[in-house]
């Protein structure tokens, strides 16, 4: 393309990743929440007592789309779309794309295998619903590394700013 300047796709790149951390995050818990409500109104049929169990239990895979958000939002802000010069070099876009993949990869990776473990723990509450402090165990084991990705991705947005790319 003549008269076409590459370094001027730096926003593009920053945008990509904010998109993407919100879009993957969410569509992993969409998944994980759309499974586990599918269990959670099977036992629910079954004995509606255990509605408020399960309810939480169902909830859990759905902490990834949240997170992905924040790391959209955090990202926006940090690029100036909410407010600021939106203006960046092509180098120092695509390392806010590479900040935001953490979150937007293992967002939806751990939505999707936090739900498998949510089913698990759900199909345990059926049965002894005494067990539902254990239960929350398994599912949230697959939440720590939502969280560490989260991290990640939180400290390497912020620390982007200060680089003189």
């Amino acid at each position: 393309m003549e008269g076409f300047d590459f370094s001027t796709m730096g926003i593009f790149f920053a945008l990509l990743g904010a998109v993407l951390a919100a879009l993957m995050g969410g569509i992993g818990s969409a998944i994980g929440v759309g499974m586990t409500g599918q269990a959670a109104a099977g036992v629910v049929t079954e004995d509606p007592s255990k509605f408020g169990k399960v309810l939480i239990l169902q909830l859990l895979p759905g902490t990834q789309g949240i997170y992905g958000l924040l790391i959209g939002f955090v990202t926006l802000t940090q690029i100036g779309v909410l407010g600021g010069n939106p203006d960046m070099s092509l180098a120092k876009g695509l390392l806010y794309l590479a900040a935001c993949l953490p979150m937007a990869i293992v967002g939806m990776v751990s939505a999707k295998w936090q739900a498998k473990a949510s089913v698990a723990s759900i199909s345990l509450v059926a049965k002894k619903p005494d067990q539902f402090g254990k239960s929350m165990i398994f599912p949230a084991m697959v939440e720590t590394y939502a969280v560490l990705a989260l991290l990640i991705s939180i400290l390497a947005i912020t620390s982007i700013g200060g680089l003189p790319v």
